[in-house]
């Protein structure tokens, strides 16, 4: 008898979890997805065209609060926990209600879910969204190709439109953003690697990609997304982590984020020079207790604003990276820190001019506060984004996100963009460590 299973995910994790494990597996039945985390995904199905040969039909993708039901209406005996960013008090009451129905409640171990890799690998993950992994990436890239290497960047998936056209994605210029139907959420990840004249890769079936990716790389990078833990392993393999001091024991109370920080080589405590001291080593001990044997890097994200006269004495709406503020759950980003360094006077509350599917995201996240995730997971909702953003009543926008919102909506008010880069302080340096990494 197969064993039916259902798999809880946010189209990343639980895609690959199936691709690797359960997609040819005669052994199981996977009767259904369920989504959280990102808009417009439940209701869909995943297709048959990436499901295999055992689900012709493809695979149907609920929403996560459909979950008792589902394993009732499916005799469920097997329920995969497969996303990230998560506390882990959230995952045991999952656990715990999935028990209670009588199913097995399931967290696949990387054994059975990473794919090697012919080339060196390096890995870049974080213990929360918004560490400062994407500034981390994007300095050790540079590091290895200002040594002559040929870099690879494959970014943990984002796959938010067409998923069989999302099999395999290249981004190397601008127009591969717009060939792809690109979100906000993916044009924050892949431009800055497009920008600095790199490859990146995303999409859905990661075998198929590195596979793809391996043919112009000497050295591949996992860019690793939402504290996930890394699909790819190889002979040669770096791990690096990224922690926040800004979230001091973060990084022992979420899934998998503790599970990155154990399996860590090299540990980036980043944002130093904008952290409380009490929250910085709350931090060092913590990774004392857990992973002493890691090499661990001081690190900061100096920032840089292209106008920053329009700051000084303003009344400012901030615009913040959106994963960053709601699963991410900061208070906070490099918008603030902008504002707040360079003379705001006021913040503006966008909650008083939110609209549409902006207005829902607040519902949702109440704890976000006076700051405006830059959501933009479909077309309403950069639409919805753009007109919060011209009603709200501001001398000055503040757009904290890693790519310029100005060249995806129109913004009536003065606006300014501010830019973020990591930092090592002192020694160890990542470059020092890149040396002992024989290539």
């Amino acid at each position: 008898m197969k064993k039916k299973v259902l798999i809880m995910g946010a189209a990343g994790r639980d895609f690959h979890n199936f691709n690797t494990y359960y997609r040819d597996n005669d052994d199981f039945e996977v009767v259904a997805f369920t989504a959280t985390q990102i808009p417009d995904i439940d209701g869909r199905k995943y297709p048959a065209e990436l499901a295999g040969k055992l689900y012709p039909e493809g695979i149907p993708i609920f929403d996560e609060a459909e979950l008792v039901n589902l394993i009732k209406k499916y005799d469920v005996d097997q329920v995969v926990f497969a996303y990230s960013d998560v506390p882990h008090e959230r995952v045991m009451h999952n656990a715990s209600l999935v028990n209670a129905i009588g199913a097995d409640f399931i967290l696949m171990g990387m054994k059975h879910s990473m794919i090697k890799t012919t080339k060196p690998l390096i890995t870049i993950c974080a213990i929360r969204t918004g560490c400062g992994k994407s500034q981390t990436t994007r300095r050790v890239v540079k590091e290895l190709k200002s040594r002559g290497l040929k870099v690879v960047s494959i970014r943990h998936p984002m796959p938010y439109g067409d998923l069989a056209a999302q099999k395999v994605q290249r981004f190397a210029s601008l127009e591969d953003l717009e060939k792809h139907k690109c979100t906000i959420e993916e044009m924050e990840e892949y431009e800055p690697h497009i920008a600095m004249g790199s490859v990146i890769y995303a999409g859905v079936d990661y075998e198929a990609i590195v596979r793809e990716a391996e043919k112009e790389a000497d050295v591949i990078i996992w860019d690793g997304g939402n504290n996930d833990t890394p699909f790819y392993t190889s002979d040669k393999k770096l791990d690096i982590v990224v922690v926040d001091p800004h979230r001091p024991n973060h990084e022992l109370t979420y899934y998998p984020g503790e599970t990155n920080l154990v399996n860590a080589d090299v540990i980036v405590i980043n944002k130093i020079d904008t952290a409380d001291p009490e929250g910085i080593q709350i931090v060092r001990d913590n990774i004392r207790k857990i992973n002493p044997e890691a090499i661990v890097v001081d690190g900061a994200s100096p920032l840089t604003v292209d106008n920053p006269d329009l700051i000084k004495g303003a009344k400012v709406l901030v615009v913040e990276d959106g994963p960053t503020l709601t699963h991410g759950e900061m208070q906070y980003g490099a918008g603030v820190v902008a504002a707040e360094k360079y003379g705001a006077i006021d913040l503006v509350d966008p909650r008083d001019f939110a609209v549409g599917t902006i207005a829902d995201t607040y519902e949702k996240y109440p704890d976000i506060g006076i700051l405006l995730p830059a959501m933009g997971y479909g077309e309403q909702q950069i639409k919805d984004l753009e007109a919060t953003i011209n009603k709200a009543e501001c001398d000055v926008v503040v757009i904290g996100t890693p790519i310029d919102l100005r060249r995806i909506v129109k913004i009536k008010h003065p606006a300014v963009q501010v830019g973020y880069e990591l930092q090592e302080i002192g020694s160890p340096t990542l470059a020092q460590i890149l040396d002992d990494f024989k290539f």
